[in-house]
């Protein structure tokens, strides 16, 4: 097996690519059109890649980047106030520079293997995968390597790959996931509290007045799609730095990469257009990317019931079982039957002590546990189950 670092996504073969991520939107053509938004904008954070070849074939790949990431960034409302001092008086040691594996762009660290490879060969491409990584981290000169937002099954094939080496796992944030093996929407709200379903009910109602409208261009309003998205970051009161911003033409890319599977979602009240939902749409799965919204207006029509709605009855018309609705705001997403699928974080510092510091401090720093929806469920779990 041979690796190869890229300084681009783009650099690796886009068949070569896709064969690792079969049926996934978040394929080649999307990371390259996020590299290519990230580029025009001049921004800093920009994804490269890792790949492994076997007798000249791309048997795995996987994106990374590099990212100069506050040891502070789980750390939400009050608590927010405490990093940002120790930021401000001794910025050395809260803010560290990461090779970060994944990408900003996804909620799943996207690791891609061949599907003809057999249990051992995978296991050999995925610690080829990983000695290749270390030895550009080192060449970097970073303090951290990170394997971000591991999904079950990844984490477990890793886990001992990674954990050997040091690595510390950490807890990281959730994936919602509305299962709809349903006939019909009446078959789905049946699944729901009564209350919840009078809730839907009764916020649909008075969201009658809203004009829905699907596309897959957005030029003549790519501006107010942008600043929706903006206003919506803004308004949740969670902050994940960078993160969680998007480069400037990150939309119009997206459609111009994907075609018809990013399908945008408009809601306009009258003339205005009071929400945006973008999708990107698979055989067997919606994921619900992005939502932004127009305030107080999305409040007084109810839009976010109802561009939930809208998504179910989207994916029973098209015969497709799962809507993936992504991490936070996870209230209304339990309430409305989804499970949380778990993401899991390995990190190691470079530096042996400080490796040690950060082990014993990690189970105060998940982002699984300082997340106001998720403390709030398991407090709520924990009440059920008491006497």
């Amino acid at each position: 097996m041979r690796t190869h670092i890229a300084s681009r996504v783009a650099e690796i073969r886009a068949d070569a690519w896709d064969a690792c991520f079969p049926g996934e939107a978040e394929n080649h053509a999307y990371y390259t059109a996020c590299e290519n938004a990230a580029l025009a904008s001049g921004a800093e954070l920009v994804t490269s890649a890792a790949s492994v070849e076997r007798d000249g074939e791309t048997i795995a790949v996987a994106p990374f980047f590099l990212i100069d990431y506050r040891l502070d960034t789980p750390l939400q409302g009050p608590l927010r106030a405490l990093g940002d001092y120790l930021f401000r008086h001794a910025p050395r040691l809260v803010a560290l520079r990461v090779l970060c594996i994944g990408s900003p762009y996804a909620e799943r660290c996207h690791i891609g293997l061949s599907p003809e490879l057999d249990a051992q060969a995978r296991q050999q491409a995925r610690l080829a995968l990983r000695e290749a990584i270390d030895a550009h981290g080192r060449d970097e000169g970073v303090h951290i390597i990170a394997w971000k937002d591991l999904a079950p099954d990844d984490a477990e094939a890793f886990q001992d790959i990674l954990k050997g080496d040091g690595f510390i796992r950490l807890g990281s944030l959730p994936v919602a996931v509305l299962d709809l093996p349903f006939a019909s929407e009446a078959d789905y709200l049946a699944t729901l509290s009564a209350a919840t379903r009078k809730d839907i009910r009764r916020k649909l109602a008075k969201a009658g007045n809203v004009r829905i409208e699907m596309r897959h261009s957005i030029a003549d309003i790519e501006a107010e799609i942008v600043a929706l998205y903006e206003s919506t970051r803004a308004e949740s009161g969670l902050d994940y730095g960078d993160l969680e911003k998007l480069p400037p033409g990150y939309f119009s890319g997206i459609t111009a990469a994907l075609g018809e599977r990013a399908l945008f979602v408009l809601y306009w009240v009258g003339t205005t257009l009071a929400a945006f939902n973008l999708l990107l749409i698979e055989r067997e799965r919606v994921i619900d990317k992005f939502l932004g919204m127009r305030y107080p207006l999305a409040r007084e029509h109810n839009l976010y019931a109802l561009s939930w709605m809208t998504n179910v009855r989207y994916c029973l018309a098209h015969g497709i079982s799962r809507l993936q609705s992504g991490q936070t705001a996870y209230a209304s997403k339990l309430r409305f039957g989804s499970r949380l699928v778990p993401s899991v974080i390995f990190f190691r510092h470079r530096q042996g002590v400080l490796n040690w510091v950060l082990r014993s401090i990690s189970p105060y720093i998940a982002f699984d546990r300082l997340d106001p929806d998720l403390k709030a469920h398991r407090l709520q779990q924990h009440a059920q189950v008491s006497p």
